[in-house]
C-alpha cells in the first residue's frame, strides 16, 4: 500500500532543496516499474485531533492560519505557503492511513511518500522544513485508534529527527533510534541523549562522523537496531526514511549508497518477518532527486517481494561495537 496525495505537489517552496520536483521524480520512478506492484491510495487529511495528540492547539492553529494568509518563512529554512497546511495535514493523515493500512487491514508492509516531511517539527515548533511531526503523529494514532502499546521508530535521515525525540523523550511506548550524521544540522542527538524518566533508554542516538558509508549505516542497523527491535518487541515498525545519507545528496556529507539504502530496508523486513509485526515507511528528506527516486524504488521493491532478501554478511562496524557498550546498562541484550 502506497500513501500519496496531490497536495505535496501544491506545497510550493520555490528555489529550495525541499521542492516538489522530489514527490515527482518519485512518482514517475514508481511508474515505471508496474511490476512492483504496489496499490495506491490517496491519502486523507489528519483531523485536528490526530494533530493535537502530538501539538498543541495553538500550533496546529498557527500553521493553518499563517496559510491562510498567504503564508510566510517560519525560518530560514521552513516555508509556509497558501497550500502547506494542507500538504502537511495530508502528510500526516497519509502517516496514520498507513497505520490504519498495516493494523486495520492486516497489511504486512506499505510506505507514505509526501512532502513536506515531518520529524524535525517539535511539539510546538515547526522547523528544518517540517511543519508538523508527522511519523510522530502516526505513532500516536497507533496507540490511541489501535491500542498498541509499544512502537518503533528507526530514523536513518542524515539529520537528527530531533522532533520526534522531542514528542516520545518522556515515554517508553516509542523506541525512537536515529542514525545521522553529527555535527549537522539541527545540532541534537549526541550519543549520550537517552530519554528521560520513564522514557530513559528509549531513546537511542547513533552519531555518525560525515564521511560514514554502507559500512556504518547498515552494521548499526543490523547489530544495534535489530537487537534492540528483539528485546523491545514491538508491536509496530516505522521507519523514517530520509535518503539524505546518499553519497550524491548536498545537504549532508555522508557516503551511502543505493545499495546501502536496500540494505537498510532488507534487515528490517527481515526484522518485521521474524517478529510478525507490520512495516511502514514514512518519506523524510533526499535532496538529489535522481538519488531519492531510485531508492525509494529500491526500498519499495525489498518490501514488496514476496520474501525478504537473504541476510547479507555486515561486518560489525567500530560504532556499533561502541553503541552496544555503550546501550548495555539498559539493554542488557546488546552486551
Amino acid at each position: 500500500m502506497l500513501l500519496r496525495h496531490p497536495s505535496s505537489l501544491e506545497h510550493d517552496t520555490g528555489d529550495h532543496p525541499e521542492r516538489a520536483e522530489r514527490v515527482r521524480a518519485i512518482d514517475r520512478a514508481v511508474a515505471a516499474r508496474p511490476d512492483l506492484g504496489w496499490e495506491a491510495r490517496d491519502s486523507p487529511a489528519a483531523t485536528d485531533a490526530q494533530l493535537t495528540a502530538v501539538h498543541p492547539p495553538a500550533h496546529v492553529a498557527g500553521i493553518r492560519a499563517l496559510s491562510a494568509r498567504g503564508g510566510g518563512w517560519i525560518d530560514g529554512d521552513t516555508y509556509c505557503g497558501p497550500q502547506s497546511f494542507a500538504a502537511a495535514a495530508h502528510a500526516a493523515g497519509g502517516a496514520c492511513a498507513l497505520v490504519d493500512a498495516l493494523l486495520g487491514e492486516g497489511r504486512p508492509a506499505g510506505a507514505a511518500l509526501h512532502r513536506p516531511p515531518g520529524h524535525h517539527a517539535e511539539i510546538d515548533r515547526a522547523m528544518g522544513f517540517c511543519l508538523f511531526s508527522t511519523v510522530a503523529v502516526a505513532a500516536r494514532h497507533a496507540r490511541d485508534a489501535h491500542g498498541l502499546e509499544r512502537v518503533m521508530v528507526l530514523d536513518w535521515d542524515v539529520h537528527h529527527g530531533n522532533g520526534t525525540e522531542d514528542v516520545f523523550r518522556d515515554s517508553a511506548e516509542v523506541l525512537f533510534v536515529s542514525i545521522h550524521e553529527s555535527p549537522l544540522y539541527p545540532g541534537t542527538g549526541p550519543a549520550s541523549e537517552i530519554g528521560r524518566g520513564p522514557g530513559e533508554g528509549y531513546t537511542v542516538n547513533l552519531p555518525v562522523p560525515g564521511g560514514s558509508g554502507d559500512a556504518a549505516f547498515t552494521s548499526l542497523v543490523e547489530h544495534v537496531a535489530l537487537p534492540l527491535a528483539r528485546a523491545y518487541r514491538p508491536q509496530l515498525l516505522l521507519v523514517s526514511a530520509g535518503y539524505d545519507a546518499h553519497a550524491d545528496d548536498p545537504l549532508a556529507g555522508c557516503r551511502v549508497s543505493d545499495d546501502g539504502f536496500a540494505t537498510m530496508t532488507g534487515s528490517v523486513r527481515r526484522l518485521a518477518d521474524e517478529l510478525a509485526v507490520p512495516l511502514g515507511l514514512v518519506l523524510e528528506g533526499g535532496y538529489d532527486v535522481a538519488a531519492l527516486a531510485r531508492c525509494v524504488v529500491g526500498s519499495l521493491e525489498v518490501l514488496g517481494a514476496a520474501q525478504a532478501p537473504a541476510a547479507p554478511a555486515i561486518d560489525e562496524h567500530p560504532l556499533a561495537q561502541a553503541a552496544r557498550t555503550r546501550l548495555a546498562p539498559h539493554w542488557p541484550a546488546l552486551a
